[in-house]
């Protein structure tokens, strides 16, 4: 480096001292340098931008939420393969069992039409009612006959009341807790769940032929309360293995349908790879609008990714998680309405399992 631009004997006091100073600086740098400090800074290259143009949320209405009538409190009601036992004090002849009486079933069953069989009364509609409601009806019914009748009822073997853990519990099956269950506790019922090998994405809770929209991932994985429901009686609550997850492409492709996820993931170039999409040849216009609907529980983010962007290396690559649904136009569209109108056939051909968000928003809408 080049200090000396005029004969020193020429300078001033002051040049002398800033010649002085940045030949300190030089020499210091220099002596860092040899020794591995700190190399000299550079511009730095700008990361790859996001995919992502738009994302959006949105949320059913209450009133299209499926509502649970249970309480968690709430007294024990009599069904159909309830046992109970009935005595009738200082009336052993009319109890059931009958006193003394060792094995069977240690009562009486009541039958899919709700009744029982008891002695000088004959069928009495027992299904429906709790125990205290049982044990007044009885009383009316034994009064007839007998002079104030003291009746008790106990439940001996609650099957009426019953859950259905299936998928991904160490052990599934049908579960009589003899009360009502929030998700957690009858989730408890079904021992460890894998998450490393559960599809927490795709999981729900059905209710009858219904799904309610519960995020199971958000329960399990973020601890989200919200999502602790209080379960009828009868519901099934689906833990697919992580074996099953899929994504689901539409539109402008040439396999349009599930795609699968490898070892837990799946980009949204790989995904439309899968579905026979000729990405080099395809309109760029058309890749930068790739739609998708991500949902959970109640709620989704709609979200427009610019894939001619990931092709070309100008942005990073959209990784999808299992149940989006994406769909590549097969022209410029200026709104979701445009996207939902083009979508809704593929996802009635899915319905059964696409997520209850999905389900409830979309397929509900008259064509």
């Amino acid at each position: 480096m080049k200090l000396l631009t005029s004969h020193p004997k020429n300078w001033s006091a002051s040049q002398i001292r800033r010649t002085l100073y940045r030949a300190a600086v030089v020499g210091i740098s220099s002596a860092l340098a040899a020794c591995g400090g700190p190399a000299p800074v550079t511009h730095s290259i700008a990361a790859p931008a996001s995919a992502v143009v738009s994302s959006q949320p949105q949320s059913l209405p209450p009133q299209d939420v499926p509502t649970n009538q249970s309480e968690i409190d709430a007294p024990y009601v009599l069904g159909p393969d309830d046992i109970i036992s009935i005595s009738v004090y200082d009336h052993p002849e009319l109890s059931s069992p009958q006193p003394g009486v060792t094995g069977g079933s240690g009562g009486v069953m009541i039958t899919s039409d709700g009744t029982v069989g008891l002695p000088l009364i004959g069928n009495v509609v027992l299904g429906g009612l709790t125990i205290d409601q049982a044990q007044q009806k009885l009383v009316s019914a034994y009064a007839a006959d007998v002079n104030q009748p003291d009746v008790t009822v106990q439940l001996v073997n609650a099957q009426s009341l019953r859950y259905y853990l299936l998928g991904a519990f160490s052990t599934p099956g049908v579960k009589y807790p003899g009360h009502v269950l929030t998700l957690l506790e009858a989730l408890s019922l079904g021992g460890s769940v894998d998450l490393s090998n559960a599809d927490l994405y795709q999981a729900y809770v059905a209710d009858g032929a219904t799904k309610i929209p519960v995020d199971l991932n958000a329960l399990l994985r973020e601890g989200d309360m919200t999502q602790n429901i209080v379960l009828n009686p009868g519901a099934t609550v689906v833990i697919p293995p992580a074996s099953t997850e899929d994504a689901f492409v539409f539109g402008a492709v040439g396999k349009p349908g599930p795609v699968p996820f490898t070892s837990g993931e799946l980009s949204l170039v790989q995904a439309l790879s899968s579905a026979d999409l000729d990405l080099p040849n395809y309109a760029s216009a058309r890749l930068g609008q790739v739609h998708i609907i991500r949902s959970h529980g109640a709620s989704a983010d709609f979200i427009v990714v610019d894939a001619a962007k990931i092709i070309g290396g100008e942005a990073l690559p959209f990784e999808l998680e299992p149940g989006d649904v994406v769909f590549v136009p097969p022209t410029d569209v200026a709104s979701w309405n445009q996207v939902l109108d083009m979508l809704l056939p593929s996802l009635n051909t899915i319905s059964g399992v696409l997520n209850p968000f999905v389900s409830i928003a979309y397929l509900s809408r008259k064509n």
